[in-house]
């Protein structure tokens, strides 16, 4: 077929003139986005939140209709991609406490004066159109519109094919918020369909959109990185360990480990490994399985964990390679913090690992030791969220080395320009 019959090439063309269409809206957005005050962009979140609270039966409606038309999902998936009152209570709260952070635009991040007398200033700015890519939970439309909005750059958002009615509905208090702010419409926009060939035509769209941030699964991700022709800030997969040392209190333990396994299994911040010190395996090992599987969690062994509990499911070497976001749980026993290290570079995602001790010494080299962006002494890993770091919301962590690691907030969906001052110097 050639392209004028072929349906793919028609279905291509319409999803590219979608995207150019929304990004260059995006662009003129930008211009009005980036030099508004912090009121009226608080003003827009506010009246946002408000206006989530008020239609919360809309998107309670827009959900169910979401889940009936997807029966098949797994429990984790159904998980994320279900809205209660109290998640739409937390997607509100959010904006309100993205509002209440200082305006990230326009801070002075480092000044300096040079010996000619010309001073130096390094300012944040926004980074310009941003492209959100997401699957299953349709609060990250609402998180990503906040935060875009506060840091000053407009974002085109698609989410999932699942979620698709949730995300409209959501969508539609942002436009409320937008509009009783005198904000143009396009600061928010979103994909009008889910079909693929928009993200294709998203990820070729140099020159229209400056940065896209895919926040999903593997397969997202991977395509992402592999076709994108526009930055990206990604991250991968969110294969988290818990580390018992031998000098960890054992309720401090249970109680963590507990609690970063099973809070939500299906968040990228779950425990996906316990790794345990030798020396206290055979004491505590026991107890916290018997936790965890009261809890409703399976395990899979290695050897050595095996030998303290022959019952266990052995481990495979692709298991702990493995993100199950689901109650699954990987046991391996360690000879201490150099030992744990090793198995964490071998199978981690450098996205978040915790260690249980009460030696600080043991706790200073892992954290020392550690490549992944977030490191936690004695804490669930599941505090590795934008909201717990005090950043109002996330719009992903990233686990990449440059420019953002960890929860992405508002600072660091800035960039920043330099202003030079000076009195009339030349160059010699």
């Amino acid at each position: 077929m050639n392209a004028i019959t072929d349906p793919a090439a028609d279905t291509a063309a319409i999803a590219r003139a979608a995207l150019e269409g929304a990004a260059q809206a995006a662009r003129a957005a930008a211009t009005v986005l980036s030099r508004a005050p912090r009121p009226v962009k608080d003003l827009a979140l506010i009246t946002a939140a408000a206006s989530l609270r008020a239609r919360s039966a809309e998107i309670l409606a827009a959900n169910a209709a979401d889940l009936a038309a997807a029966p098949d999902l797994t429990e984790a998936f159904r998980d994320r991609l279900t809205l209660t009152p109290a998640r739409i209570e937390a997607m509100a709260v959010g904006l309100e406490e993205v509002a209440a952070l200082p305006d990230p635009v326009g801070r002075v991040l480092a000044e300096w004066t040079r010996p000619n007398g010309l001073i130096f200033r390094r300012v944040a700015q926004p980074i310009g159109v941003i492209a959100m890519i997401y699957e299953s939970r349709p609060n990250v439309g609402a998180d990503a519109a906040a935060l875009c909005l506060k840091a000053g750059s407009p974002v085109i958002l698609r989410g999932g094919r699942e979620s698709l009615n949730s995300a409209a509905a959501i969508h539609a208090c942002i436009l409320d918020g937008l509009r009783a702010a005198g904000l143009p419409e396009a600061c928010v926009a979103t994909a009008p369909n889910t079909d693929r060939a928009f993200v294709g035509a998203m990820l070729r769209a140099a020159g229209l959109i400056d940065l896209i941030i895919p926040r999903g699964g593997k397969g997202l991700v991977t395509r992402v990185l592999e076709e994108a022709r526009v930055p990206v800030l990604a991250h991968a997969e969110g294969l988290c360990h818990t580390y018992v040392h031998e000098r960890a209190d054992h309720g401090m333990a249970r109680s963590v480990l507990a609690n970063a396994k099973m809070r939500r299994t299906g968040v990228c911040g779950s425990t996906e490994t316990l790794l345990i010190d030798r020396a206290i395996a055979p004491s505590l090992l026991p107890r916290l399985v018997d936790d965890l599987r009261t809890l409703g969690c399976d395990f899979r062994a290695d050897e050595a964990a095996r030998a303290i509990l022959p019952e266990l499911p052995a481990a495979s070497e692709a298991d702990f390679s493995t993100e199950w976001l689901a109650p699954v749980l990987n046991i391996a026993v360690v000879d201490g913090v150099e030992s744990a290290l090793d198995h964490i570079r071998r199978h981690g995602s450098e996205h978040t690992e915790a260690i249980i001790t009460e030696d600080a010494a043991a706790a200073g080299a892992f954290l020392d030791g550690l490549g992944s962006a977030v490191g936690l002494w004695n804490a669930s890993t599941q505090f590795c969220d934008g909201g717990e770091f005090g950043f109002g919301a996330e719009i992903g962590i990233a686990t990449g080395r440059l420019h953002a690691r960890g929860p992405v907030g508002l600072e660091q969906l800035c960039t920043w320009r330099y202003h030079v001052i000076g009195t009339g110097q030349v160059r010699p």
